[in-house]
C-alpha cells in the first residue's frame, strides 16, 4: 500500500489510517512518496486504532459558535492537520496525560529560560507600575485635594492611550523584534514614574498619566511573544500561567511598598521612585540579551529583510482574513480586563473605606488577595494544558462567581483575607490561561502584535471601569463595621464581578480554541508579500499567485512543523 503525509501519535498516516490498517491501498498520488510492503498487522491494540475523524472545523460566526458549545462537553478536541502537500484532515485527539511540573521545566533550555525570565520580569515591572497608583488612590485624592473618582480618571486615561501604544510597539515587534521596542518601552516607562513625581498639580498629573500608558501599552504583547514562542508545547501551559502571574506579582511588590513606606500623604512619592528603578533596571537588563532567536530563525526563513510596504499589506491581508477572530478576542479581553480591574483596582480602598482598616491592615489584605492570584495563575494554566483553555476559563469564572458573598460580606481581617486570597485565585486562575490561548489564536506571524493589541482595546473598552466602581460607590451607603454610613465598594464591585463572570464563562464556551498549535516555523510578517513581489518583479511563472495561496502554503508549513 502507498502511504504519504504525516503520522499522528499512535503511528498511522493522517487520512489514509484506517485503509492502511485494513490493508486497503491509500491514494496514489502523481510524484508523491510511496512504498509498498507486505506485513501482518500485529500492532498491540492501544495502537490500533486511528485517532477517529471529525468535522471539519466550521466556518462562520454561527456555525463556530454552534461547533464550539458542543466540543466544549466533549473530552477530545477537534484538530485540523495539513501536511506538506496542503492537504487537511480534521481529527479528534485526546490530550497529552498532564506531565511533572519538574520535567516540563527541564524541557526549556539555559537560552529558553533567559527569555522567559526577561519577559516575565516586563510584565512584573509594568503592572508595578500600574499598581502604584490604584493601591494608593486614598493618598493621591488628599496629596491633589480631590476625589477618589477624579484620581481614578489618571487610571482611565492610562488603559485608553494603553491601546495605541500595543499598536505601535506590537507591529514595531513583529518586524524590528522584540528586544529594543521593549528597552525603550521599559526606559520610558521609568523616567515617566519620576515625571509623575513632579508632576505639581492635578492637571499635569492627569498628562504625565495618559502619557505613560502609551507606553506601558507596548510592553505586554512583546514580552508574552519573547517568554513563550520557544516554549515546548506541552509546557506552555504552565509557562503561560506563570507568566500570567507577572502582573498579580507585580501587584504584591507593589503592595509590599506601601506597607513598606506607611499610611502618610506623601508617601506615594516612594512608591513611584521604587517602580521608576524596576521598570528602567529590567530595560538595561534586556540590552545586555540577544534578539531573540525565534524571531532571527523566522526573519531568516522569510526574507532577511521586510520591506514596510509588504509588512502592511500582510497586516491588511491579515485583518480582511481573521477578522471575526480580532473581534472575538478584543470581546473576550473586554470582559477579562473589566474582570480583574472591577475586583482588584478599588480592593484596598474597599478595605481602607467600607471596612474601616488602617493603612498596614489593607496592605496586607492585598498582599495576601495577589498570592492567591500568583498561586491560582499558576495552577489553572498548568491544567488547562490538560482539560483545556476554554474549559479551564469558564469553570474558573463560574466558581469565581460563587464565592462573591465571602468575598465582600465578612467584617475582620482574618477571614476578609482568606476569602479576597480565594477569590483571586480563581480570577487570575481564569487570566493565567490568557496569555498562551491568545498566542495560539493568533495568526502566527502576528504573535507579538495580536495578543498586544486585542489585549489592550479590551483594556481600552475597560478603561472606566474603576472610575464607575468607584463613582457609584461614592453615590450610594451602606453602614459599616462601626454603624456610620460608608462608601458603598463592596456592593458595587460584588454586583459587577457576578456580571463580569458570567459574561466570560459565555463567551469562552462559544469560542474557538487552538490548544497545542504549533507556530515555531512562521517567517515573520511581511515575509510572504515579499516573496511574491519579487517574483512579479523577476517574471517568474507562478508571480501572480495569489494572497491567497500564498497563506495557504505558509500555513501548510506552519502545521508541518
Amino acid at each position: 500500500f502507498s502511504i504519504r503525509g504525516e503520522t499522528n501519535p499512535s503511528g498511522i498516516p493522517h487520512g489514509y489510517g484506517r485503509m492502511a490498517a485494513r490493508g486497503v491501498a491509500a491514494p496514489q498520488h502523481a510524484g508523491s512518496p510511496a512504498f509498498s510492503c507486505i506485513m501482518p498487522w500485529s500492532a498491540p491494540k492501544a495502537r490500533m486504532a486511528p485517532n477517529e475523524d471529525a468535522a471539519p472545523v466550521a466556518k462562520g460566526t454561527i456555525a463556530t459558535m454552534k461547533q464550539s458549545w458542543t466540543d466544549l462537553f466533549r473530552w477530545r478536541q477537534r484538530v485540523a492537520i495539513t501536511n506538506e502537500y496542503g492537504e487537511t484532515t480534521t481529527e479528534w485527539q485526546s490530550p497529552e496525560p498532564l506531565q511533572n511540573p519538574v520535567k516540563l521545566f527541564m524541557q526549556l533550555s539555559v537560552r529558553d529560560w533567559v527569555f522567559f525570565l526577561v519577559g516575565l520580569a516586563a510584565w512584573t515591572a509594568d503592572a508595578f507600575d500600574f499598581h502604584a497608583l490604584s493601591i494608593q488612590t486614598v493618598k493621591l485624592a488628599a496629596y491633589y485635594d480631590t476625589t477618589k473618582t477624579n484620581v481614578t480618571t489618571a487610571i482611565t486615561l492610562t488603559l485608553l492611550l494603553r491601546s495605541v501604544g500595543a499598536a505601535l510597539f506590537g507591529l514595531a515587534g513583529d518586524k524590528f523584534g522584540r528586544k529594543w521596542p521593549m528597552v525603550v518601552n521599559m526606559i520610558v516607562l521609568g523616567l515617566l514614574q519620576i515625571a509623575t513625581i513632579y508632576s505639581a498639580t492635578f492637571q499635569q498629573f492627569l498628562a504625565v498619566r495618559s502619557l505613560f500608558g502609551l507606553f506601558m501599552g507596548g510592553v505586554y504583547g512583546n514580552a508574552i511573544a519573547m517568554a513563550l514562542e520557544n516554549c515546548p508545547v506541552n509546557a506552555r501551559g504552565l509557562m503561560s500561567g506563570i507568566l500570567q502571574q507577572g502582573y498579580s506579582f507585580g501587584y504584591v511588590l507593589a503592595a509590599c511598598a506601601n506597607l513598606g513606606v506607611g499610611g502618610s500623604t506623601e508617601s506615594w512619592k516612594t512608591v513611584f521612585w521604587i517602580a521608576a528603578g524596576l521598570s528602567i533596571a529590567v530595560g538595561l537588563i534586556r540590552i545586555c540579551f540577544p534578539e531573540s532567536q525565534q524571531f532571527l530563525a523566522a526573519k531568516r526563513a522569510g526574507k532577511p529583510k521586510v520591506t514596510p510596504a509588504a509588512f502592511f499589506r500582510e497586516t491588511r491581508a491579515m485583518l480582511a482574513k481573521e477578522w471575526r477572530m480580532c473581534i472575538y478576542c478584543v470581546i473576550l479581553m473586554t470582559w477579562f480586563n473589566y474582570y480583574s480591574h472591577t475586583s482588584q483596582d478599588s480592593y484596598t480602598t474597599f478595605l481602607l473605606t467600607q471596612k474601616e482598616f488602617k493603612n498596614a491592615a489593607a496592605s496586607r489584605g492585598s498582599i495576601i488577595m495577589k498570592v492567591g492570584a500568583c498561586v491560582g495563575g499558576t495552577i489553572i494554566g498548568y491544567l488547562s494544558q490538560f482539560v483545556g483553555r476554554r474549559r479551564a476559563m469558564v469553570a474558573a469564572a463560574l466558581i469565581s462567581g460563587c464565592l462573591i458573598p465571602a468575598w465582600i460580606l465578612p467584617t475582620g481581617e482574618p477571614s476578609l483575607s482568606a476569602s479576597g486570597f480565594f477569590m483571586q485565585f480563581f480570577v487570575q486562575g481564569a487570566w493565567g490561561v490568557i496569555p498562551i490561548h491568545l498566542n495560539e489564536l493568533s495568526p502566527p506571524a502576528f504573535r507579538s502584535s495580536f495578543p498586544g493589541i486585542t489585549y489592550q482595546v479590551g483594556n481600552m473598552i475597560s478603561s472606566p471601569s474603576a472610575q464607575i466602581v468607584n463613582a457609584i460607590s461614592e453615590s450610594h451607603h451602606v453602614r459599616g463595621a462601626s454603624g456610620d454610613r460608608v462608601e458603598a465598594y463592596g456592593p458595587t464591585m460584588g454586583v459587577a464581578t457576578a456580571i463580569i463572570a458570567v459574561g466570560i464563562a459565555v463567551t469562552a464556551a462559544l469560542g474557538p480554541e487552538k490548544r497545542g498549535s504549533r507556530f515555531e516555523t512562521t517567517a515573520p510578517a511581511g515575509a510572504e508579500q515579499d516573496v511574491m513581489v519579487k517574483k512579479r518583479e523577476s517574471g517568474s511563472e507562478d508571480a501572480y499567485e495569489s494572497e491567497g495561496q500564498l497563506e495557504k502554503g505558509s500555513e501548510a508549513k506552519l502545521e508541518k512543523a
